[in-house]
């Protein structure tokens, strides 16, 4: 709206049964004159109309998860729901297109080398990552021209289911961490930073093309300093072994299975702990002029934001 976009945006619907009368119209505007569609992307049949008459479609929906109860759902999700969009984007008439993707696809620096855009994870597994490397194919291979964006951990206000890079945040500020982790590392971005860039990659961004949206690569050791000074916990002293880590971790994935709940130690998320998760947002910055801000301020707001909303 700031860029002088009208905006009609989906919002995903309380309950998968619509009710027969759904039409997939824009249903409410909100303060802000926000057309807001409900929708799932499981059925974007029942919303594909509200696709008529947009010039451009920004498509940031998606499931983050490491739940193995959610496998099957990230598929669904993720890459059928995906296709699907394009598909009614395309029929719709739609001219551009900017996917919301994931450095996730990119892999880990085993090299010692930020990875970039020419680079991709190994197509294997059955969880998040995998998921977004097959959306990326999805939005690729539709007759839409799409401009990818490859966020790396977005921090900041506002992450009120939490993702799992908003839990590790808030689980610190609830005095809940009693470990350092593995010796491994992530890339930290202010999270207003990536929502700009999707504007000016609507404007700006070269279609077919990837671009990593990426902060400050930090050590998981820095990442815990930095949060131990934005929260005022103390930073552990003891580290957890990666076998030990491991271990817990697919106890934990077991009892989630058992009991249909999400598990508090991801096994996926152990294992990126032991990798250097590091990329380079060079192309970004010259082609979209991306300018990152301060991470740790990032941080702040996330925490202050938190608190405000009695989380801790």
């Amino acid at each position: 709206m700031d860029a002088g976009y009208s905006v009609r945006a989906l919002a995903r619907s309380a309950s998968f049964d619509y009710p027969s009368t759904h039409s997939g119209q824009a249903a409410t505007q909100d303060d802000n004159d926000v057309e807001i569609v409900e929708g799932d992307l499981l059925r974007v049949g029942d919303f594909a109309r509200a696709l008529e008459g947009c010039r451009y479609l920004m498509h940031c929906a998606a499931l983050y998860s490491f739940a193995p109860a959610d496998r099957r759902a990230l598929h669904d999700v993720n890459v059928r729901g995906t296709a699907g969009l394009f598909e009614a984007a395309r029929v719709a008439g739609v001219e551009r297109a900017v996917l919301t993707s994931s450095s996730a696809t990119l892999g880990a620096s085993r090299d010692g080398r930020p990875r970039t855009e020419d680079d991709y994870a190994q197509d294997g597994g059955s969880g998040y990552h995998h998921s977004k490397i097959a959306q990326e194919r999805a939005a690729f291979a539709a007759r839409v021209p799409v401009v990818a964006l490859l966020p790396t951990a977005p921090v900041g206000p506002g992450d009120a289911k939490p993702t799992p890079t908003g839990r590790l945040v808030l689980e610190f500020a609830k005095g809940k961490i009693f470990a350092k982790p593995p010796r491994g590392g992530m890339n930290l971005v202010p999270v207003e930073d990536v929502a700009r860039a999707h504007v000016t990659a609507l404007q700006r961004g070269r279609t077919g093309e990837r671009y990593i949206l990426g902060g400050d690569n930090l050590t998981l050791d820095e990442v815990w300093t930095l949060l131990s000074a934005v929260t005022g916990k103390k930073m552990p002293a003891w580290r957890a072994p990666v076998a030990l880590a491991l271990a817990i971790a697919y106890a934990d994935e077991a009892r989630a299975r058992l009991t249909g709940t999400r598990p508090f130690v991801p096994v996926e998320g152990v294992r990126m702990s032991r990798e250097l998760m590091f990329a380079g947002s060079a192309k970004a910055r010259r082609e979209l002029d991306f300018q990152p801000g301060s991470v740790t301020g990032a941080l702040e707001r996330a925490v202050r934001w938190y608190r405000a909303h009695d989380y801790c």
